[in-house]
């Protein structure tokens, strides 16, 4: 039986399911003998949360109680943290919770029956597609320039009547460029004050460009600009799934209703909080995961490889046909990488011996990344 041949009384789902993309998780590393094993493939933190994290969440034992739905201890924190108002904050269940309430909320199927249109750079954040198209909305994919940043005069030529909302993800996930500051200032003065704006700035902690935008600094100046912020990167809470967005009251007073009640638990929220008290000790964890990043994209460009801009935890090989050649050859090493059909291979920095083992690989690799 094919995908169209339905069985009389079979239940269906909505007919967009069928045209979703699956999102494709990072797969773990296979075992090889006499080779430790890294997970190089879901951009995540290779260092655990902090000590004093650690030990929050083993003091922790209500459990058989329902969470603070709006999160207010955490949003207190972060608005002490941001010098924004807690009220401006909505939490959810990761940046990508944060995202899907941002959808429900002002994306989706209108009452004619037309779909309202999402605007966002391609490739970008695999999970937009299948956001996007679950809340009812249409996808307006605008592919990225060659050297792997976001066009942006092309996504303002995009615009419509029913474009409502417009992603942009800084730095981009998965090829790594930031958008400066002045290039994103340049693009929301360009668009219609009544389209919603979201900054993804998941990977913000680890930029170093000194160009780059600031979401919050956008959203201070501009009503209709949303921040998008993760604790699972830069924090290593990845697994406890928490993250915010923030924006004016005039948008938080409807995503509250959109909003997943309890999608923050209350070990995700502690956890976040104590992360916060001592971020000192964040920074001094990140700049440490930069550092192998700078030793990695040096690396790959002393082999003469092409390499975007690398601003977030990851690097990123143009290898289209060869994408999945390398990564096959990657597991072998006891690496797991991401591959992206024929596209490219994007690489999360890891361990050190992890991402040596990687240079090595690079340098015996006879087919290098295509140039922009």
């Amino acid at each position: 039986m094919t995908s169209s041949e339905i069985l009389p009384g079979e239940i269906r789902p909505r007919p967009v399911v069928g045209r979703l993309p699956r999102y494709a998780a990072g797969k773990p590393p296979a075992a090889v003998a006499g080779l430790a094993s890294y997970k190089l493939s879901s951009n995540e933190n290779p260092l655990p949360p902090l000590p004093a994290v650690l030990a929050a969440i083993a003091n922790q034992a209500d459990f058989n109680r329902y969470p603070d739905p709006l999160s207010s201890k955490l949003r207190g924190a972060l608005a002490e943290f941001l010098d924004v108002p807690a009220e401006d904050i909505v939490t959810g269940a990761g940046s990508l919770g944060a995202l899907n309430q941002l959808l429900s909320t002002f994306a989706g199927q209108n009452d004619d029956g037309k779909a309202d249109e999402v605007i966002y750079a391609w490739r970008s954040f695999e999970a937009y597609p299948i956001s996007v198209g679950l809340a009812g909305a249409e996808s307006v994919r605008i592919p990225l320039l060659a050297d792997g940043r976001h066009d942006l005069a092309a996504m303002a030529a995009a615009v419509t009547v029913r474009t409502r909302v417009i992603l942009l993800c800084t730095p981009n996930n998965p090829t790594g460029p930031i958008l400066t500051a002045a290039e994103t200032e340049r693009f929301i003065q360009a668009v219609p004050a009544d389209i919603v704006v979201v900054i993804d700035e998941a990977y913000l902690e680890f930029v170093r460009a000194d160009d780059a935008v600031d979401g919050i600094a956008l959203y201070r100046k501009y009503p209709n600009v949303v921040v998008l912020r993760t604790f699972s990167k830069a924090h290593g809470l990845a697994g406890l799934r928490v993250g915010y967005s923030v924006s004016h009251p005039a948008l938080t007073q409807y995503l509250r209703v959109a909003a997943t009640p309890f999608s923050v638990s209350q070990i995700a929220e502690q956890a976040a909080i104590v992360s916060l008290q001592n971020y000192p000790q964040v920074v001094e964890r990140v700049q440490s995961i930069v550092d192998e990043r700078d030793r990695v994209t040096a690396g790959l460009r002393a082999l003469g490889w092409f390499v975007p801009e690398a601003q977030g935890n990851f690097v990123w090989l143009d290898l289209g046909d060869n994408s999945a050649d390398f990564a096959e050859l990657a597991g072998e090493q006891a690496l797991s990488v991401r591959a992206f059909g024929d596209e490219g291979v994007r690489v999360s920095i890891g361990e050190p011996e992890a991402n040596s083992r990687f240079l090595t690989l690079c340098a015996n690799y006879t087919k290098p990344p295509r140039r922009s």
